[in-house]
Formats: structure tokens, C-alpha cells, sequence
């Protein structure tokens, strides 16, 4: 046999990178620079392929062209949701978005995309695995691991992780297959709010986390790990296949900026 055929068939392939759709637009933050942030700092530590799709400007009840297809997430692993459309009330159209997740597409949601299609079946909610209605003021805060029990989406999060920035969502339930992984002392409620967690919706995998209003909250090494490895628990992969060494040298972008920006961050 040709010694580099059976070179071959001894070495294992890799399995092919994450196909991610990031889907982002609407009210109250930076998309523009929170797209790459999303895109290029998970890019660096995982191998995932990245569509993006930024619609509806800055309106809370824009109905983005994506979601007049029904098969609009044929072909992805997983959909990352990083959008705000409060005000799209229609129940038909919410169900269109949620069917591909329902029926086994992962999906991650940060920030406002728990704020979403509030259509009046709750059925958003439900597929976000909590409810919540408003925040409280913007002050940073300290995010505590749920419990001593590890989660391989916080492989790498520290016993106590204060956000540089920060708008704390208020949850007023969780879902029977929510699993808090996470949680963050609210000064307007005094509880410890739930703000990472995972959800069973039908046949996806859904990771959360309400953390994510500015962008130094995003940038910041600690979220984009987490976020990495939400992302390849979502997609149901394994890590050992996906994640890659970090280095920061070798990155597009260097996300060093301690306070938030509305200008894109600038390649070192």
C-alpha cells in the first residue's frame, strides 16, 4: 500500500468546523462593533465558521427578512440570537424563528435577545428557559459560579468574575428545564439573579446569558471563553474537537479596551 495512503487512513481527520449563524439588529447597542466581538474573538479559540446577518436598523418591531423563510436555519449547527425586537407581537412569526430550535438547532441567546417577540404565549420565554421584563441600573457586578458542580461551559470561569461594565436583567422565572449556571447580586431586588444558564427546548440545546449590554462586558476574555464553549455545547460537539489554542499575537483584533466604545476597536 502507498505509504501515504496508509499515512492516511492512520491519522483521524478533523471533523469540520462549527457552521454559527449570528443574527443581530435592533434597539440599545452596539451591533456594529459587537458582531465582530462575537465573530472574531470565539473564532480565536474555537473552530467555528461564521455566517452574520445584521437587519431591521435600530427599531424594536422590525420583522427581519431572514425569518420570512421557513427553512431559515437549514445548514447551521447553531444560531447565536444577539438581537432586540421587543415589539414584534405576532405569534406565527415567533414560532417560524423558534421551529428550527424546537426541532434540534442549537441556539445561544445573549443580552436583549430575552427581551424578544413578547407576543403574548410566552412561548419566547419558554424557549429562552426564563423570563425576564426589565434591568436594573447600569453598575458593574460580580457573577458567581451557580454551584460546585462544573459545567464544560464554565471550563475556564473564575469563582468571581466582576464585569468591567454592566445592566443586570431581573429574572422572574425559570423554566422546568432551566439550569442555572450562573448568578449576579441585583442592588434594585437584592437577589442573586440568574444570568447564565442552560434550557432544553424541544430537541436544541439552548445556552443563555444576560450579560452583554456594552461592548467591554463582550471583549472581555472571561465572556468570550464562556461564550466559546456555550456555543460548542450548543452545537452538541465535543470540545477536545473544536477548541484551539489562544493567542492573542495571532488574533485580528485584541480586545484591550477597559470601557465601552461606539467606535469599531482598532487591530494592534
Amino acid at each position: 500500500m502507498n505509504a501515504l495512503l496508509l499515512l492516511a487512513l492512520l491519522v483521524p481527520s478533523e471533523p469540520p468546523p462549527i457552521k454559527a449563524l449570528l443574527i443581530t439588529g435592533g434597539c440599545c447597542h452596539d451591533y456594529n462593533v459587537q458582531k465582530l466581538i462575537i465573530s472574531e474573538g470565539t473564532a480565536a479559540r474555537a473552530r467555528i465558521e461564521w455566517v452574520i446577518v445584521q437587519d431591521g436598523g435600530t427599531k424594536t418591531n422590525s420583522r427581519i427578512a431572514l425569518h420570512e423563510k421557513s427553512d431559515w436555519a437549514k445548514g447551521f449547527d447553531v444560531v447565536i440570537h444577539n438581537e432586540c425586537f421587543a415589539d414584534v407581537k405576532d405569534p406565527a412569526w415567533t414560532d417560524n424563528i423558534v421551529k428550527p430550535h424546537r426541532e434540534g438547532t442549537g441556539a445561544v441567546l445573549i443580552h436583549c435577545a430575552m427581551h424578544c417577540y413578547r407576543d403574548g404565549t410566552g412561548e419566547w420565554f419558554k424557549f429562552c428557559g426564563v423570563t425576564s421584563h426589565r434591568h436594573g441600573a447600569h453598575y458593574p457586578f460580580d457573577v458567581v459560579p451557580a454551584s460546585a458542580k462544573a459545567h464544560p461551559i464554565l471550563g475556564k470561569f473564575p469563582d468571581r468574575w466582576t464585569t468591567p461594565q454592566g445592566e443586570l436583567y431581573q429574572v422572574v422565572a425559570t423554566g422546568d428545564n432551566c439550569v442555572p449556571l450562573a448568578t449576579a447580586k441585583s442592588k434594585e431586588t437584592k437577589k442573586d439573579e440568574v444570568c447564565v444558564w442552560t434550557n432544553q427546548y424541544g430537541k436544541g440545546r439552548v445556552f443563555g446569558t444576560t450579560i452583554g449590554h456594552y461592548n467591554s462586558e463582550m471583549a472581555d476574555p472571561i465572556f468570550l471563553d464562556m461564550l466559546t464553549r456555550g456555543i460548542i455545547w450548543s452545537a452538541k460537539k465535543d470540545e477536545k474537537d473544536y477548541l484551539k489554542p489562544f493567542d492573542a499575537t495571532k488574533t485580528r483584533f485584541r480586545w484591550e479596551t477597559p470601557k465601552d466604545s461606539k467606535e469599531p476597536p482598532k487591530a494592534k
